[in-house]
C-alpha cells in the first residue's frame, strides 16, 4: 500500500480486493469491516490531506473477472465502513459529555461543600495558626474536584470531533478502481519523492 501524491489522492495497490477487508468477517464486501491495517493506512494519509477538499481513494488491483466484480462494491463498502466508524466515534463523544456532565454536577457539589467547610473551619479555628491552612485546603480540594469536568469540556472533546469529522469525510470519499495487468502484480507503485 503506497500513496503517489498525498496532496491529491490516497492510492493503494493490492494483489486482491479481499486484502482490504477483515478476513474473518463472513459478510459480502459491501458489509464487511475494513482490515485494521488498511483502515489505519487510509486514515493516516487522510489526516495529511487538506480539510477543505474532498478525499479521493484510488485502488489498484489485478485485472481479472473476480477482482473487477469485487471492485464494483468498494465505494459502498468504504462509505458504509467509515459512516459506521463515525457513528461509533459520535457515541464515544456523547458518552464523554455524559461523563462530563455527571462529573461537573459532582464537582460543583463538592465545591459548595468545601466552601461551606472552609467557612466553618475558619470560624472554628479562629485565632489559631491552622485557620488559613484549613480554609485553603478545603478550597483547593473543591477546585481539584472540578479538574476532570473542566478538562473534558475544555480539551478532551476536540480530538474526538476531529476524528469523527475525518471519518465523515472518508465516508463521502470518491473511490476509484484501476485494474492493472495481472502480470504486473509485483511491480511497485511509484511513490512521491
Amino acid at each position: 500500500m503506497t500513496t503517489e501524491n498525498i496532496e491529491d489522492v490516497i492510492e493503494l495497490r493490492v494483489d486482491e480486493i479481499a486484502q482490504l477487508f477483515h478476513t474473518l468477517d463472513p459478510f459480502p464486501f459491501r458489509e464487511r469491516d475494513l482490515d485494521r491495517e488498511a483502515e489505519d493506512f487510509i486514515v493516516g494519509w487522510a489526516r495529511e490531506l487538506p480539510v477543505d477538499q474532498p478525499i479521493r481513494i484510488v485502488i489498484h488491483f489485478p485485472d481479472s473477472v473476480a477482482q473487477t466484480s469485487a471492485a464494483r462494491e468498494l465505494g459502498d463498502a468504504f462509505s458504509r465502513h467509515f459512516s459506521h466508524r463515525a457513528g461509533i466515534i459520535q457515541r464515544d463523544l456523547n458518552e464523554l459529555f455524559r461523563v462530563g456532565r455527571r462529573s461537573l454536577s459532582i464537582g460543583v457539589f463538592v465545591l459548595v461543600v468545601c466552601f461551606v467547610a472552609a467557612h466553618f473551619a475558619g470560624e472554628f479555628l479562629n485565632g489559631t495558626p491552622f485557620k488559613r491552612l484549613a480554609e485553603e485546603s478545603f478550597l483547593i480540594l473543591g477546585w481539584v474536584a472540578n479538574w476532570r469536568p473542566l478538562e473534558i469540556f475544555l480539551y478532551d472533546w476536540w480530538p474526538i470531533v476531529r476524528r469523527r469529522d475525518l471519518y465523515h469525510r472518508l465516508s463521502k470519499a470518491v473511490v476509484e478502481t484501476k485494474p492493472y495487468p495481472a502480470e504486473q502484480s509485483n511491480v511497485p507503485v511509484p511513490t512521491a519523492p
